[in-house]
């Protein structure tokens, strides 16, 4: 039996619709996909709600016409500034007489492990169990029937403000859609990218948008960091605006069409080949620039994301202990030799992650560009629908629901 999910990556610079068909086996069928130009976003958070809404509503449109499926619902991405995480712990005694471990014994562990001071700005987004503890034997992965006196849970907890979540969810909802689920957007590009040996190995998956990089850390099988960095491939464009004086769609043309990384020598100072004509602010006037003045401007602000990236590696305390190195993905990740510098700067092996194994529209999802929303149905096919039924999905968007809830919720989310 198939059924149809819907995800909505709400980025900066684009807001992508897709709609699948899932298989049994969980394989998706792509039925439709909407992009259109966002608007009414400054790096990830709504600003601007009536601008967002009909970004969102174009883009539901065409997703509608391509596949034949009227929209209702949809899992969608959050991301910005405004994220934060912790990791905690949980204890609980086991309650059966016969010790036997249930999931209700886990599911108060989880809620325990939340019990953090978290300023009444901020709300939950995630609490994901990473790993178990029963009676100090650590590394389990589900403990639901085995026995034990004691349960301590490890969990990953995202935070956000909660006028930037209320703003996203209304604007959602203003374009006539109600939310499945809000899903962290790295943890939906790591649906989309990242196979099961990656995170058990220890990986780290960098999504570069328009507006925020996004970072999540995966270990033995379980994220452990988590943090969005206000840096993106905007600015990029920015800089080379700034720099050489060009209007911001030749910056961006000349980004895509000759920005490099990496800015290699010049044989010759000054040589034809090395010119390019472009636009400037003064209409009508023309100027030659260097490819390799354009790729000097590109590689400082490159090298410059990289080492935000590092500080993250040492931040999450597992700097050189990530065999399956970074996965880089996201729209800016395409930059010209930008994962070769990041390999150079850092070390470890790095590689572009572009989505795989869809059928149907497959083809025009082929790029890190579509990481997000390829995401967000995985997230939705493997976890999200055997979460959140229609009642409560009603309940979510009124206030995320009763928490006890919700964290029985998570752990079927999260458990094999």
């Amino acid at each position: 039996m198939q059924r149809t999910i819907v995800g909505i990556d709400v980025g900066t610079t684009k807001v992508c619709t897709i709609v699948a068909q899932v298989s049994d086996a969980g394989k998706l069928n792509i039925l439709g996909v909407g992009l259109t130009p966002s608007k009414g976003l400054d790096k990830g958070v709504v600003v601007n709600i009536d601008d967002a809404v009909n970004a969102i509503t174009a883009s539901v449109e065409k997703a509608e016409r391509l596949s034949g499926y009227r929209v209702a619902t949809a899992f969608v991405g959050v991301s910005g500034r405004h994220i934060s995480s912790l990791n905690s712990r949980g204890v609980v005694a086991v309650q059966r007489p016969d010790r036997e471990i249930t999931r209700n014994d886990v599911a108060r562990a989880v809620e325990s492990a939340q019990a953090v001071a978290i300023p009444t700005q901020r709300e939950i987004i995630h609490v994901i169990p990473r790993a178990y503890v029963v009676d100090g034997n650590e590394g389990i992965r589900d403990p639901i029937g085995m026995s034990g006196f004691r349960l301590e849970v490890e969990t990953h907890i995202v935070t956000g403000e909660v006028m930037a979540i209320q703003n996203l969810i209304r604007s959602v909802q203003k374009a006539g859609l109600e939310i499945d689920d809000l899903v962290l957007q790295p943890l939906a590009s790591g649906e989309a990218v990242l196979t099961d040996e990656d995170k058990d190995r220890g990986v780290m998956l960098v999504d570069i948008g328009g507006g925020t990089t996004d970072i999540a850390i995966f270990v033995q099988g379980g994220v452990w960091h988590t943090s969005v960095i206000s840096v993106g491939g905007n600015h990029f464009t920015n800089d080379i605006t700034y720099v050489l004086h060009t209007p911001h769609n030749t910056a961006e043309y000349l980004k895509i069409r000759y920005g490099s990384a990496i800015a290699e020598e010049p044989s010759r100072e000054g040589e034809e080949g090395d010119l390019v004509e472009i636009d400037t602010l003064t209409v009508g006037e023309k100027q030659k620039i260097s490819r390799h003045l354009l790729n000097e401007i590109i590689q400082a602000r490159a090298e410059q994301v990289v080492e935000l990236i590092y500080n993250e590696i040492k931040r999450s305390g597992y700097e050189g202990l990530l065999p399956a190195g970074i996965v880089l993905t996201g729209g800016a990740a395409q930059l010209s030799r930008f994962d070769e510098l990041v390999r150079e700067m850092l070390g470890i092996p790095v590689r572009i992650g572009v989505p795989a194994d869809l059928s149907g529209l497959a083809d025009s999802l082929d790029s890190p560009t579509y990481a997000t929303g390829v995401g967000l149905l995985r997230w939705g096919s493997r976890h999200g629908l055997s979460m959140l039924g229609p009642t409560h999905r009603s309940e979510e968007r009124q206030g995320w629901g009763n928490v006890y809830e919700r964290f029985k919720g998570w752990i079927r989310e999260f458990l094999p």
